[in-house]
């Protein structure tokens, strides 16, 4: 029996990058996954027929997280679906909008502000009804939560708040058996790396320890862990980044 299996797992933009991977790592361990997007529908849906071949219940379900309504009616369909039984959350969605303080516009603020954090409570929240049997919550943070970065004062914030939502959550729900820990990826090879000119990119990768850029299935073990091995384990802010921050 797979160390997942039954298990009803949601994970938050999971159409692409570490979203993904963390959702066929969950998969592969058993567990069912609902699969939320906002506008990747193809990439969702791809990523749909790979989870099913892997023999798990999975299925799409269209979201933009950072809309109170939307987030909460999401994880309510998800729960019928699964029949009405919550053990997995990741929320995972995110974006960002770099910018200097100089130059940033409240919406670009609000935006991050909006997505990477308000999510993290709508969706929590409106899935805490369903894990009565306990259950596991892991948001994902960053490193720049950790050290903040130039021109991501709205990112930084965002997933600075992910940790201490984390932390609070943890001790509240620990009664309820349902553990919660934020994960503090370093950078990581995604659209948003993609993104980074080359230069800054060779610096980036110069601070990293191991000497290597992270791939999104490493991300997804840990996840995974969590989900299996590491039941002891909440309230935790975990750093994973090749040795970039320690």
């Amino acid at each position: 029996m797979k160390a997942l299996e039954g298990k009803n797992a949601i994970v938050t933009g999971a159409s692409r990058g570490i979203g993904r991977a963390v959702a066929e790592e969950l998969a592969r361990h058993g567990a069912n996954i609902a699969i939320n997007y906002n506008q990747s529908q193809d990439s969702a849906e791809e990523c749909c027929n790979v989870l099913r071949d892997l023999g798990v219940n999975a299925f799409v379900l269209q979201a933009d997280v950072s809309r109170p309504e939307q987030a909460r009616k999401f994880v309510e369909d998800s729960a019928r679906e699964f029949g009405g039984r919550i053990d997995i959350l990741v929320n995972n969605a995110g974006i960002n909008r770099d910018r200097t303080l100089k130059r940033m516009t409240d919406q670009e603020w609000i935006d991050v502000i909006e997505t990477d954090l308000n999510s993290v409570y709508y969706c929590t929240s409106a899935a805490l009804p369903h894990m009565s049997q306990g259950g596991q919550i892991i948001n994902m943070s960053s490193i720049i939560g950790r050290m903040g970065n130039v021109g991501q004062s709205n990112y930084a914030a965002a997933k600075a708040g992910m940790i201490g939502f984390s932390k609070s959550a943890a001790k509240e729900l620990a009664r309820q058996n349902i553990t919660v820990n934020a994960v503090c990826p370093g950078f990581v090879e995604t659209d948003m790396l993609e993104g980074v000119p080359d230069e800054p990119k060779a610096a980036l990768l110069a601070a990293i320890p191991l000497g290597r850029f992270g791939q999104p299935e490493d991300v997804a073990a840990l996840i995974r862990f969590l989900c299996t091995e590491g039941l002891w384990i909440t309230g935790a802010a975990i750093d994973i980044n090749g040795g970039q921050y320690m």
